[in-house]
């Protein structure tokens, strides 16, 4: 369902020059799998994600993404895939109701199937009770589900999540996993990005670690076990990111 070839993005500074935030990504992605890509702040996480979705064009490489090249056929791909970006903004004097009304006349659904996606998505998103209320009365909860509504109302074969549960309390946390894994159980393709562990160890059947910008290790739970001799997932991470800076040595007693 998704495979990327090479992908490398640079930037260009006048001060700093080239920065090179993706640099020969490659990964597939089966479908109904999901895919962890797990990295910090500043790895490259959203930048490959924002390629995927045909938000940035790559310096180098390409990927198909539901049968559409993203350099080829962008806007193929656009419609083929729901992207949840971190910085998703909602405009508040409209109503949740209203939102994914708006957003699901822009993909071209009939009334009777948008009042179905839309019944569909409140319903395992626990929207029910502020559906109809506007979105600037709004908790980062209550955003947070609307948005995702938002981003997959026309039903897209892959979709793909950029730190969705960020910011979020830890029941509207759980929300949103038990979601992504219902989309998985029905046969969605899933990019799931983030640096909390627990949700990938719940929810990923196949893990990616970036940093740098280079895909640093990848395969199932069970595989980064095997290969690094460790069952934390933490401790993993660290190991295959170049491990922590020496603490600082102690002061010695007056």
């Amino acid at each position: 369902m998704i495979a990327a070839h090479g992908l490398s993005k640079v930037f260009r500074d006048r001060r700093r020059g080239e920065l090179r935030a993706v640099d020969n990504v490659s990964f597939t992605v089966e479908p109904g799998r999901i895919y962890g890509l797990l990295g910090a702040n500043g790895a490259g996480k959203t930048t490959t994600l924002r390629l995927l979705a045909t938000l940035l064009r790559p310096t180098a490489g390409t990927a198909e993404v539901a049968g559409r090249d993203i350099n080829l056929d962008p806007a193929g791909v656009r419609a083929r895939v729901g992207f949840l970006a971190t910085s998703t903004a909602l405009y508040g004097r409209l109503t949740a109701r209203e939102t994914l009304e708006y957003f699901g006349r822009l993909h071209g659904l009939t009334p009777d199937i948008l009042r179905a996606r839309i019944d569909l998505l409140a319903g395992e998103l626990e929207m029910h009770e502020f559906l109809d209320r506007r979105c600037d009365s709004f908790s980062t909860g209550m955003k947070q589900k609307t948005s995702i509504a938002r981003t997959l109302v026309h039903d897209p074969a892959v979709m793909i999540f950029d730190e969705p549960t960020l910011g979020l309390d830890v029941m509207a946390a759980r929300a949103v996993v038990r979601f992504v894994r219902a989309c998985r159980d029905r046969g969605k393709t899933v990019i799931y990005s983030t640096h909390v562990m627990s949700e990938v160890e719940k929810l990923c059947d196949v893990i990616g670690i970036i940093h740098g910008g280079r895909l640093r290790d990848e395969g199932s739970l069970a595989d980064l076990r095997a290969r690094h001799g460790e069952t934390d997932l933490e401790e993993i991470f660290v190991r295959v990111v170049g491990g922590e800076p020496a603490p600082p040595p102690l002061l010695p007693p007056r």
